[in-house]
């Protein structure tokens, strides 16, 4: 059993590898590069060969057991609204169900088509599946959607239904179809439906990453398994990841509070998970993060993946600067790519700002720029595209152009709004990691561009003036104001973590704690953290011993913090669970409803023991087709029994969990 493990995290802005001697509880070596988001596997390649040469002394990657992945792509995605064109068939759904689903304001965009069909309680048919108006459907749908995600009432008491629909769309179209029965036990069947919705939208971009680093790894001669974590922080093998996307929400934060506890040596603590796109908070106890048994949230929407129970914000360091007519400075929720990165790589950047600059028209708008994702290839563009579109979309290249060159109607800003959002085009801008270039504090890309973009758009809304006497003050003030925004944000979404509540963005006491004032009116105010605050990820020591000065406690950025999720990524385990009921039947008897056909007893006894059978085939079956060793399996049951009456006599319901914990094989 080899001792060396190689954690990678592709995140929005980077993809991170460590090498790590597993005995030895060690980090061997890190390494970092740029995320290619037109072609994933040039960012994965160059991290992971960085990584390797950096730890080739002491490890050949023919010694490699394990490659564990994290990422906060799919919760970027679906946070930012991005992903495939997705179609969304209901069965049995009425207007209610319908409207419970939320898929009109999580996902606009998708199409959905309701069919009769779907089964009741017991698992007995509802009405019968219209097989022929999905035909009709499909029909009208062909080339519009990339994949499909069905639903239909009740189905995790009978699936049939759901099979047969997935069979023929598969059949009928070759594209990737999730069945809402394959991600969730419960019965909730809007909430259901949403979770394969967003499943269907995220498969294509978690299949391509999957891809990138398969075909890394073949490039290094690393031959070891492929493993992924999941938004609970344990690992699935990368065949079954890319079925079931949805369960990696969450998955880089959850990598990160693993990693966190492994480097920091704390058992309990408040980590901050600080990328380009989001912030993610969550309390660790005993070393592990509470699960949210509710399901996690993307956005204002709730799923049903079990993950760990954090508090996501979109707040990065690339999170764009927004100016309000009145001057009020704001983060938005949408990553854009920092113009001091771009400028970094293209002089062309540097030369627009100063011809932009000295023209003096327009200053706001001329620091936004357009770019192909790097590694994009024309030839995968969407086949949907519109004449006009094509067009447009062939005058922006890999190297920034600025939007003004780009864009000349409304018209072309929709169309080029579409286009970031599908992921076809990157829009870059300011961002409080172009700020904090400015203020000194980082400096690994262009500063000259950071001052001319903070002095334009600081003169564009009246934040700079054209004193030029004045002008390195007035910037660095504008800069320190888009730091205070970051700090202030950050303050606010911990202490909501802290205390489980939420408060308002005016709420007098937090803001006041949150913008570094202790005094309110005659009341001193002091809201200090009982637990260590550990903050990880790349903008984590530019902002957060600010933070930690405004809660009263020192902020713990342990070594190799900028990797951390690498670092939880390589040190997970397999964790799965199985759900199998058994229920009173009217006619008498019991029904055990498991992942096939529902089960019929006399007996409530046997009907239980076929259950605990059956819960425990499950879940260890689950955990080998990760990959897994199964290490140990344990079952929970709560059931409803009659009052007063003994053994199994009595049983009305019962619902058997099994949790089986493996280790990942190669490991």
């Amino acid at each position: 059993m080899s001792a060396f493990n190689i954690g990678i995290d592709t995140g929005g802005t980077y993809t991170d590898a460590v090498v790590i001697d597993t005995k030895q509880r060690k980090v061997l070596a890190s390494a970092k590069a740029l995320t290619t988001r037109g072609d994933l596997s040039i960012g994965v390649l160059e991290s992971l060969q960085r990584v390797i040469e950096a730890s080739r002394a002491q490890v050949d990657p023919q010694q490699i057991g394990l490659v564990s992945l994290s990422t906060t792509l799919a919760t970027n995605a679906l946070v930012e609204g991005k992903g495939s064109a997705i179609a969304v068939i209901l069965l049995g759904f009425d207007d209610t169900m319908l409207e419970r689903t939320e898929l009109k304001t999580a996902l606009p965009a998708a199409k959905v088509v309701r069919l009769s069909g779907g089964h009741k309680y017991d698992g007995s048919e509802l009405a019968p599946l219209d097989e022929d108006r999905l035909l009709t459907e499909l029909a009208a749908l062909n080339g519009t959607v990339d994949a499909y995600a069905v639903a239909g009432v009740y189905s995790v008491r009978n699936p049939s239904h759901e099979r047969r629909v997935q069979a023929l769309i598969q059949a009928k179209t070759g594209c990737p179809v999730t069945a809402s029965c394959d991600l969730s036990e419960a019965l909730n069947g809007p909430r259901r439906a949403l979770t394969a919705a967003f499943n269907a939208r995220i498969i294509a971009m978690i299949v391509a990453l999957i891809n990138a680093v398969q075909t890394a790894m073949q490039a290094q001669g690393i031959h070891a398994p492929l493993m992924v974590v999941k938004g609970d922080g344990s690992l699935a093998s990368a065949q079954a990841v890319m079925e079931k996307p949805i369960e990696t929400i969450l998955s880089g934060p959850a990598a990160s509070v693993i990693g966190a506890n492994f480097i920091s040596g704390l058992k309990d603590f408040i980590i901050s998970d600080i990328g380009g796109t989001t912030t993610d908070v969550a309390i660790v106890r005993k070393g592990w993060p509470a699960l949210n048994e509710k399901g996690a949230m993307v956005g204002i929407h709730r799923t049903m993946v079990k993950a760990i129970d954090m508090r996501t914000i979109g707040l990065g360091g690339d999170s764009e600067v927004a100016v309000d007519p009145q001057g009020k400075v704001s983060l938005q929720a949408n990553r854009v790519v920092p113009v001091a990165l771009i400028g970094a790589r293209w002089p062309s950047v540097q030369q627009a700002l100063q011809t932009a600059l000295a023209q003096g028209m327009g200053l706001g708008i001329a620091t936004l720029f357009l770019l192909r994702p790097e590694g994009f290839d024309p030839a995968a563009d969407p086949t949907d595209l519109t004449p006009a579109e094509k067009s447009l979309l062939a005058a922006i290249g890999e190297e920034p152009k600025p939007w003004t060159q780009v864009v000349s109607s409304v018209s072309d800003r929709r169309r080029v709004m579409r286009f970031v959002e599908r992921g076809l085009v990157q829009l870059a801008g300011f961002t409080p990691s172009d700020a904090a270039h400015v203020l000194g504090l980082q400096a690994q890309w262009s500063k000259e561009v950071a001052d001319l973009t903070c002095l334009m758009i600081g003169r564009s809304y009246g934040k700079v003036s054209y004193n030029e006497a004045k002008r390195e003050v007035e910037c660095r003030a504008f800069a320190q104001e888009i730091f205070e925004v970051m700090v202030a944000k950050s303050v606010h979404i911990l202490l909501e973590s802290l205390t489980g509540c939420s408060f308002a963005a005016n709420d007098p006491l937090v803001s006041l704690v949150a913008s570094g004032q202790s005094l309110l009116s005659h009341l001193q105010v002091k809201l200090t953290p009982n637990i260590p605050l550990v903050a990880v990820g790349g903008p984590a020591p530019v902002f957060y011993g600010e933070v930690g000065k405004r809660l009263g406690v020192e902020t713990i950025i342990p070594q190799g913090s900028e990797v951390a999720n690498a670092i939880g990524a390589a040190m997970g385990l397999i964790r799965v669970q199985a759900v199998v009921t058994v229920a009173l039947r009217e006619q008498g008897g019991f029904t055990l409803h498991h992942s096939g056909e529902p089960l019929i007893f006399t007996d409530p006894s046997q009907a239980l023991a076929e259950a605990d059978r059956l819960v425990r085939q499950l879940a260890e079956s689950k955990a080998q087709q990760m990959s897994g060793e199964v290490l140990v399996t344990e079952v929970k049951t709560e059931r409803l029994d009659v009052p007063g009456l003994s053994g199994d006599v009595g049983l009305i319901s019962a619902s058997l969990t099994a949790e089986c914990l493996a280790r990942p094989v190669g490991a």
